[in-house]
């Protein structure tokens, strides 16, 4: 794998001026503001009218149908909930007749699935990138994500201000579907560092040091990690109810990792044991709570939940 992380481009030699949006959840509206604060002109479409309203009062442009989006834009960024949308999405690309329209696909789901939706689009000569993204909700409000593209090297390379318009870091990593392998690793070592920030503020906590102050002390020592800096405030005083990533979604990352670990035949002794907690918040009624709920299943397996925990201290 030939990986490059690509150089900031200047604002002057942007060759985009309007994208679109087909989808307007927590990822892609977040993406599409900080587009639209870069300059970007910015349409979107999203089946939630809700979703659609709050893109407009953002500064959007949202569009009737993903058919009346495609038609307009010069580049398409696709944040879908599953592979059947993309599927369709992948229809409608390719029925509008836009040649070297670039698709910029930034969903979690199946490299096979992903590579289906660039065949179909294909046919109509749109061009369909793989690039899925690092980073939770709030890190994408704050433009701190990270991009791993893959396909055509070319269009990767010219797309590269559009990427700066939402993310801190881009890079290109080869062929077609590397990018959603790269992202499944990424999601293996988000899931093991999750729990374990998990463990460790639970553990301080009953020793009477809030996870407050625990993850402003351990963030820059040796055991500090991205998770312990992004999910760790959210596990005190029940901050798992502001969602940056539901637990429902979560599910569908773990078993395309879980898949992949069987295909390639790798042991993983330690994502396995992350897999019976997040099972065990969907089960405790965290399915629409952030995954930072995983402190509340440690905390009751404890026989106290966090809240009496915390009146304790």
């Amino acid at each position: 794998m030939n990986t490059q992380k690509i150089a900031k481009t200047s604002k002057t030699s942007v060759p985009f001026e309007r994208i679109g949006f087909l989808g307007l959840g927590i990822m892609g509206s977040a993406m599409a503001a900080n587009l639209i604060r870069a300059g970007f002109q910015v349409s979107g479409f999203d089946p939630s009218a809700k979703a659609r309203q709050q893109f407009k009062a953002a500064g959007g442009k949202p569009c009737r149908n993903p058919e009346e989006l495609v038609e307009s834009v010069q580049v398409v960024i696709t944040s879908l909930p599953n592979s059947a949308a993309l599927k369709q999405s992948a229809e409608i690309l390719a029925s509008s007749g836009r040649k070297g329209l670039l698709v910029i696909e930034t969903s979690t789901l199946d490299h096979r699935d992903k590579e289906a939706a660039r065949v179909i689009a294909a046919k109509s000569g749109v061009v369909l990138l793989d690039c899925p993204l690092s980073g939770t909700g709030a890190q994408a409000k704050r433009k701190d994500l990270t991009v791993y593209a893959s396909g055509s090297k070319a269009d990767i390379k010219r797309l590269a201000p559009v990427f700066e318009g939402f993310s801190k870091a881009h890079f290109d990593l080869g062929a077609f579907g590397n990018g959603m392998k790269m992202k499944l690793m990424a999601n293996l070592l988000v899931a093991i560092h999750n729990v374990s920030t998990a463990e460790a503020l639970l553990l301080g906590q009953r020793w009477g040091i809030s996870p407050r102050k625990a993850v402003e002390v351990l963030s820059d020592g040796a055991g500090g990690s991205r998770m312990l800096q992004v999910r760790g405030p959210f596990m005190e005083d029940e901050g798992w109810k502001e969602v940056t990533m539901k637990i429902s979604v979560w599910q569908k990352d773990m078993f395309l990792i879980s898949q992949a670990l069987a295909e390639t035949q790798v042991a993983a002794p330690l994502f396995a044991a992350t897999v019976p907690i997040y099972n065990a918040a969907m089960g405790m009624g965290h399915e629409s709570h952030d995954t930072a709920a995983v402190f509340d299943v440690l905390s009751r397996m404890c026989s106290v939940p966090a809240k009496s925990a915390a009146k304790k201290r």
